[in-house]
């Protein structure tokens, strides 16, 4: 019997794809929706000066009676970016896509230092350093590279930028017992693919250790000068769908924020390059230097000149 147009039964296949596709897209729209309220922990820098504490808050250890910062730094150009990753960034049923992308890097990349007995995390981390959309996030020990990262992009200068600043001392008090057990051997806060690799050998391996997303960090091999000039490591969400935004703001004491307000950009701009912390540095090799000689001429946009003997801003 013919059926009328339009009213097509679909196939036990098209079902399948179209619930895919719907799951897909409803978890690609709560990627895009609005984060969380971090206001109790954010701060806005209201000069130079005032940056300057608030990058170096909460740095002293009465233990060491030194200044060692618990936290490390991510700055971006604008402050309504969140912390999802390249890899959800793909959107639909990205989680399912995690392994045929390595899969794949791993069969096609040529020409790499890799030894044949590099780990999953020495895979990933070479991935991510080369743009492969991957579930880590780069971060800094460094607070001024992260101010870099802010300010590094002239056309987003009408923009206010962001410093997340996260305290990975704490973070690892989240951590599995296992991979604490781990830490604790090593007396670290941190991991290399070395101390990852014997408790997870693999990205199921780490989500099975335990049922609640976690979060770890991991130092990468010494890839290339890039990596040592910007002082990085990455973070590790234990599931690929888990967002690091979101399992923050259900734990307020392990971070804050500072608002980079868009008038001050300029002046933290030329006072980072002042202090040599520019492209030509954190990028070694001719991109770098490329980078950082097309920025330091371009003019002053959206700033009005002041003329010979105005008084400097802020």
């Amino acid at each position: 019997m013919l059926q009328k147009y339009g009213a097509h039964q679909p196939t036990p296949s098209e079902r399948s794809c179209a619930l895919e596709f719907e799951a897909g897209r409803h978890l690609y729209l709560s990627l895009m929706s609005a984060p969380p309220s971090y206001s109790a922990n954010d701060f806005e820098a209201q000069s130079w000066q005032h940056l300057q504490d608030l990058v170096f808050r909460d740095t002293w250890d009465s233990r060491l009676g030194r200044y060692r910062s618990p936290f490390v730094y991510r700055g971006m150009r604008s402050f309504g970016y969140t912390l999802s990753t390249s890899l959800q960034r793909l959107g639909g049923t990205y989680h399912e896509l995690e392994h045929h992308l390595l899969r794949n890097f791993r069969k096609y990349a040529r020409d790499t230092t890799t030894p044949p007995s590099a780990t999953v995390w020495d895979w990933l981390a070479l991935a991510q350093h080369h743009g492969l959309p991957t579930r880590l996030l780069d971060w800094t020990y460094s607070p001024y590279v992260a101010l870099h990262f802010a300010t590094d992009d002239l056309h987003a200068y009408h923009q206010d930028g962001i410093i997340w600043a996260l305290n990975y001392v704490k973070t690892a008090e989240q951590l599995p017992p296992a991979l604490q057990g781990v830490l604790a051997r090593e007396g670290s806060n941190v991991f290399t693919s070395e101390l990852l690799s014997p408790a997870a050998p693999s990205l199921l391996a780490l989500q099975d250790l335990q049922q609640e997303p976690f979060v770890l960090f991991l130092e990468p091999p010494s890839l290339d000068a890039r990596i040592v000039h910007q002082y990085a490591l990455f973070s590790l969400m234990s599931t690929p769908q888990a967002l690091l935004h979101n399992w923050l703001a259900e734990r307020p004491e392990l971070f804050f924020r500072i608002r980079i307000p868009a008038r001050l950009k300029w002046e933290v701009r030329d006072k980072l390059d002042q202090a040599n912390i520019t492209e030509r540095v954190l990028m070694p090799g001719l991109g770098g230097l490329s980078s950082w000689l097309h920025r330091h001429y371009s003019s002053a946009q959206g700033r009005p000149n002041p003329g010979e003997n105005a008084e400097p801003p802020g």
